[in-house]
């Protein structure tokens, strides 16, 4: 089902969380966030939308880390109803898309539902105290828009680096809905 984000909650404290790796090794979100920010994307392996953005999300987030901005992917779909989305599968994936970023297992979905995560991908920039300023897409190109703009993410995050605020106006992102257990 495809599905859009909710407009950009300005300002909402996002919940912090601890969850592990597809190796369990552990990672908070609170370690991640700094004063550039951090983002936070819910993505997941078996989704059209999200293959069709991985390298660019990998390349793009490479630059927004070497600036010094945080980034954290997790996957809340139900992997058991969705094998393509189990553990072992999303470190493939991570690896074949050159993933610098932890990708983390949401297996009780907690992370999801407090954040309010719909889709996949679903992106929330936060900055350097973990107030929401952006909820969007990676950009329109990626989208299949020809003509659109290719770098709103890292615009928008890099603004949110500079002046802890976000842009005014941001498109939704729109993927394949999050495989709630039943």
């Amino acid at each position: 089902m495809l599905l859009d984000t909710p407009v950009c909650d300005f300002g909402r404290k996002m919940p912090d969380f601890t969850l592990s790796d597809p190796a369990d090794k552990v990672f908070a979100m609170s370690d991640h966030l700094g004063p550039r920010g951090l983002l936070v994307a819910f993505i997941c392996n078996h989704c059209p939308y999200v293959k069709a953005i991985a390298d660019r999300l990998a390349a793009d987030t490479a630059e927004l880390m070497a600036a010094g901005t945080g980034v954290l992917a997790v996957m809340s779909n139900d992997w058991r109803r969705v094998p393509a989305d189990a553990p072992p599968q999303m470190a493939r994936f991570a690896e074949a898309h050159g993933f610098g970023f932890p990708y983390l297992v949401d297996e009780d979905q907690a992370v999801g539902k407090a954040w309010g995560a719909v889709c996949t991908p679903d992106f929330f920039g936060l900055n350097g105290d973990g107030a929401l300023q952006y909820r969007g897409r990676l950009d329109s190109a990626a989208m299949g828009d020809p003509a659109g703009r290719q770098r709103e993410l890292v615009e928008a995050m890099e603004l949110i680096a500079q002046t802890g605020e976000g842009p005014d106006v941001q498109m939704p992102s729109m993927g394949c809905s999050i495989k709630w257990q039943p």
